[in-house]
């Protein structure tokens, strides 16, 4: 669905293995707003860690607490301009609000590998349709065999419902329905560019598991690709099949590095 390790995803700030966040957290989605909000874009890694931990703009009761939401985020997002990836999450989340939960739900599929593995389940399911479970750790198991034990996989299922409920994708305490999401051109333009790092090329983006996340067929991508275009985020030709993308506007430091 999303294609395997490449030397250029790995560049870009994917994760890959049989370990991830989800073990202990979901997508973290306030967190990560909060530090965002008390940080600029030309923060280093060291001052998102004093905003967290220094700071305290999540609000944590203890120094041990803060210490561990720095690592935790870090783990999630890089939060570290250094790492390409996260370079253009913070570009396109300092765009504007919307979308921002589906950026930080892309970032996460592409640095967690258990959030990443239960994309298929979520996405097969019908609109409306309630959640199972079964449904969720079967998908696990398939991706990581018998390396974590049987309630590992319960804590992993639980974390991620959460996160699949922030991004809003599910809706629901108890008993959580599937739900569509509504992908901004933003949301698009960070799929396309993991797509691509995930070795996509052409049209097949379009029709590819990353922008699948984001309850987009093919011909609705287009057109929001069109748009990141006219909005100055990538350059895009399209001729029938043939299509040819640049992000290089997309990270600009990429280009003087």
């Amino acid at each position: 669905m999303f294609s395997g390790p490449t030397r250029e995803a790995e560049t870009l700030g994917f994760r890959f293995g049989a370990k991830g966040t989800h073990t202990s957290r979901t997508m973290m989605m306030q967190e990560l707003s909060r530090v965002l909000e008390a940080t600029n874009q030309d923060a280093r890694r060291a001052d998102y860690a004093a905003a967290i931990v220094d700071g305290n703009c999540l609000s944590k009761p203890t120094a041990a607490t803060r210490r561990l939401s720095n690592q935790r985020l870090g783990e999630l997002y890089g939060l570290d301009p250094m790492i390409p990836l996260f370079r253009v999450l913070r570009r396109l989340w300092d765009i504007g609000p919307d979308g921002r939960p589906l950026l930080a739900l892309l970032a996460a599929i592409a640095r967690d590998p258990l959030l990443a593995a239960t994309c298929p389940a979520i996405v097969a399911m019908p609109v409306n349709s309630e959640l199972q479970r079964d449904a969720l750790k079967g998908a696990l198991q398939t991706a990581v065999g018998d390396r974590l034990n049987d309630s590992t996989l319960e804590k992993v299922c639980r974390n991620a419902a959460s996160t699949w409920a922030q991004s809003g994708h599910l809706e629901g305490r108890t008993f959580k329905k599937r739900r569509m999401v509504t992908p901004s051109p933003t949301a698009v333009t960070f799929a396309i560019y993991l797509a691509q790092a995930a070795g996509f090329r052409g049209a097949e983006i379009f029709s590819c598991g990353w922008l699948s996340v984001l309850d987009c067929d093919p011909s609705q991508a287009r057109e929001l690709a069109l748009d990141a275009k006219r909005s100055g985020l990538l350059d895009l030709r399209m001729a029938g099949d043939v299509v040819e993308l640049n992000l290089s506007r997309l990270d600009p430091y990429a280009v003087r590095a």
